[in-house]
């Protein structure tokens, strides 16, 4: 699974700086009787490639953040965390942990857990449901309605494919790009493969994705789509994209289409040129009826810890960190699509097939990638069941029986 990009933590400097964050931080004085310092101490915890100097995004942002905030004196004292490792290294000892730091959505149930993660405040909420769609909102909620963290970037999938081999009207159907051409598709990979029964009714944890009780219900038509599958498998237009297949295709010219997120954009532009061209996700035909793919989908989020000396101005960070103005410099500067759909028709933006995809993606083609506890018993049985499919061991004959067995086994 790619839910996020894995960076090194230099654990022994991580540790001091946050040390020094939260204990430092009762320097401020508290001046505008509002439980805000006027001076303070913050550590955020930010990827590697958005601080390796002051042209980089955080320290843009904290100095923005500094300009728009005159009444405050800031010391900042930034630490390398990604996204992934959030919940880990906050978790490791939430009083210790930054102030602010940036996560990957499905670390969320983890951290509230933990008392590491802070309730957005009435302007926050404001700021939450003027950028997001729905989607986007529960990938930050809590069952209580409550929420936690702004997004700040999308996570989710969506194609690219040879231009020159599918037209626009190729790629609305999978079955036609089958006729076509090469296509690519992680069919082993548990975050990938649901999309297929998402799309004929299927549902994980209700549908909000917030449900326990209702548990992972492969829908009405589950034995219909395994043996969609077990015959994709078989296509010998289709190539099940592990480790690096899909790319590697496109270079070489043996595969036409692949499904993966922004990450990959750079790679796939210079793997195809001038025949580079981006789709959201593509219909499937299941026994006449035309299915829509429909993909997990997450975010990456910026939040503040309550264990913080300063939560106000923390809090406040954390939310400019989400703004549309942050959002749109990580797109110059780093090329981060937004998720804010406030930026969706900048007249920059809009015109990247990327976030023209991702927005459509999220908005049609996708379902709230669950952030409970519950969803972590999904990911191993969920991809030895795709395993058994490549591997021949799942056929139309017992299709329904391994089916059935597989959701019993993710319900007890």
């Amino acid at each position: 699974m790619k839910k996020s990009m894995r960076i090194a933590v230099a654990a022994a400097g991580v540790l001091a700086l946050s040390l020094s964050a939260c204990s430092g931080s009762d320097a401020g004085k508290k001046a505008d009787g509002k439980g805000a310092a006027s001076e303070a101490n913050l550590t955020v915890w930010a990827p590697q490639e958005d601080q390796t100097d002051s042209n980089a995004w955080l320290p843009k942002m904290e100095a923005a953040f500094e300009k728009a905030h005159p009444e405050y004196k800031i010391t900042w004292k930034n630490a390398v965390v990604s996204e992934g490792d959030a919940a880990k290294t906050v978790n490791a000892d939430p009083a210790a942990a930054a102030d602010v730091y940036l996560f990957a959505n499905d670390q969320l149930g983890s951290l509230l857990e933990a008392t590491a993660i802070g309730e957005l405040s009435d302007e926050g909420m404001e700021q939450l449901k003027k950028q997001n769609s729905e989607t986007m909102i529960a990938s930050v909620s809590d069952k209580d309605g409550k929420a936690y963290g702004l997004p700040t970037e999308p996570n989710t999938w969506f194609m690219y494919y040879n231009k020159a081999k599918f037209s626009a009207e190729d790629v609305k159907s999978l079955d036609t790009m089958l006729a076509k051409g090469k296509v690519a598709f992680p069919l082993s990979n548990a975050w990938y493969y649901p999309s297929f029964y998402v799309g004929a009714g299927g549902t994980f944890f209700g549908e909000n994705g917030l449900d326990a009780k209702a548990g992972i219900n492969y829908g009405p038509k589950q034995e219909e789509v395994t043996k969609y599958l077990v015959n994709l498998a078989k296509n010998a237009n289709f190539v099940n994209d592990v480790e690096g297949a899909g790319l590697g295709g496109l270079k070489s010219g043996t595969v036409d289409a692949i499904f993966s997120g922004a990450w990959d954009a750079k790679n796939v532009q210079e793997a195809l040129g001038d025949n580079y061209a981006v789709a959201a996700l593509p219909m499937y035909n299941l026994g006449g009826e035309q299915v829509q793919l429909r993909s997990f989908s997450g975010s990456k989020a910026a939040a503040y810890n309550p264990n913080s000396k300063n939560t106000k101005i923390a809090s406040q960070f954390a939310a400019f960190l989400a703004s549309d103005e942050a959002q749109k410099a990580h797109y110059e500067i780093r090329g981060t699509i937004p998720v804010a759909k406030t930026l969706a028709a900048d007249s920059t933006i809009s015109k990247d097939p990327v976030a023209v995809a991702l927005f459509e993606v999220i908005a049609n083609n996708s379902i709230l990638q669950p952030t409970i506890k519950e969803m972590g018993t999904f990911w191993e049985p969920g991809e030895n069941f795709a395993k058994a499919i490549v591997n021949g061991e799942i056929t139309e004959s017992n299709a329904a029986e391994k089916t059935t067995a597989l959701q019993e086994a993710f319900n007890k």
